[in-house]
């Protein structure tokens, strides 16, 4: 039986077990300069020093105006590589894979003057109208997310995940309530996604998987569900995607009808949905924080890894604490194993 701590492999990318941390932004970007500091560098390693078996680095923007704040990460310049290589060559050192997420904030881009959007539209009363991109900005928006893909390869990332969730740039085309063109990128919803896709794949080598998060469900009325989820995510597939992070929601104002709940493991049937229709490996998200439902994740087949978020927040050795709970043998380092 397949559980939590056995490994995983995806092409080139081996994991020691299914545990992983997912992108949780920051915000802690000290001169707006996009360069990781070193709190992320002890935010990120005390993850892999806690036996995470992959870890993804919180949303890096591939613009400026691309974030959801000035204190987040940027890959839009060589200059912020070195700081990034320095956590992935720490979180080698202590047997961990790390991928970075890769991403564009949209119209929820807080601190941009103007925020870029696919359509003029305010996420809502409280936010900025943003602007429509040209047809020929949204090509030079691939461009720039094969940019910063490029230059986390050059970091020496394992993996690379695109934000496709939450209602940033990705989300926003494919989603029908923000993506009201009438160009080639409005008439097929899912071509800018797919465009970034092939773009990143350009530059990373042959064996390195592409993971890419999506909202596979919008609590919102008119939102799309998970049958449209399945569509779109087949063609992401098609174009290149080789694991799907599974989560929902981050668009429009929550429908009276559809907020999602707040029980354990509410979004494993999602992920369930896209891996058994689409045949194709999944990340589960979403209160899994405890060890014996994140087991059963895996164990019961519905994802084959298991995203941690809150639970990693406030405990970086939380795959450690896990092993003691499932009671298998421990793989705490050996300064700790006193306490395990």
């Amino acid at each position: 039986m397949k559980n939590l701590f056995s490994p995983f492999t995806l092409k080139n990318l081996e994991l020691k077990n299914r545990v992983v941390m997912p992108p949780m932004c920051q915000y802690s970007v000290e001169q707006k300069d996009g360069v990781a500091t070193d709190w992320h560098y002890v935010h990120y390693v005390s993850r892999a020093v806690g036996g995470t078996g992959l870890i993804i680095v919180e949303m890096t923007d591939v613009e400026p105006d691309g974030r959801i704040t000035d204190h987040d990460l940027g890959l839009w310049s060589d200059e912020q590589i070195p700081a990034l290589r320095r956590i992935v060559d720490a979180a080698h050192a202590h047997g961990s894979k790390i991928g970075i997420q890769i991403a564009h904030a949209g119209r929820k881009a807080e601190d941009a003057a103007v925020p870029v959007a696919p359509s003029a539209i305010a996420f809502d009363e409280g936010w900025k109208t943003p602007r429509a991109l040209t047809t020929d900005e949204v090509r030079g928006m691939v461009g720039k997310f094969r940019d910063a893909v490029e230059r986390a390869v050059r970091a020496g990332f394992d993996t690379i995940e695109l934000h496709g969730a939450h209602g940033y740039l990705i989300h926003q085309f494919h989603s029908p309530l923000t993506n009201r063109r009438d160009d080639e990128y409005g008439q097929d919803r899912t071509r800018f996604g797919c465009e970034i896709i092939r773009a990143a794949r350009e530059v990373m080598p042959a064996d390195m998987p592409l993971i890419m998060r999506i909202s596979a469900k919008e609590y919102v009325d008119g939102g799309y569900g998970i049958e449209e989820s399945r569509v779109f995510a087949a063609a992401y597939l098609e174009a290149g995607v080789d694991l799907f992070d599974i989560s929902s929601g981050g668009e429009g104002p929550i429908g009276a009808g559809g907020r999602p709940g707040t029980h354990a493991g509410y979004q494993v049937p999602l992920a369930r949905a896209i891996r058994e229709h689409l045949n194709v490996p999944v990340a589960a998200v979403g209160r899994l924080d405890d060890a014996i439902l994140a087991n059963a994740v895996i164990g019961n087949e519905d994802a084959d890894l298991v995203a941690v978020g809150r639970g990693m927040l406030r405990n970086p050795y939380w795959a450690l604490e896990a092993e003691a709970t499932l009671k298998l043998p421990s793989t705490a380092p050996k300064q700790y194993g006193g306490g395990f």
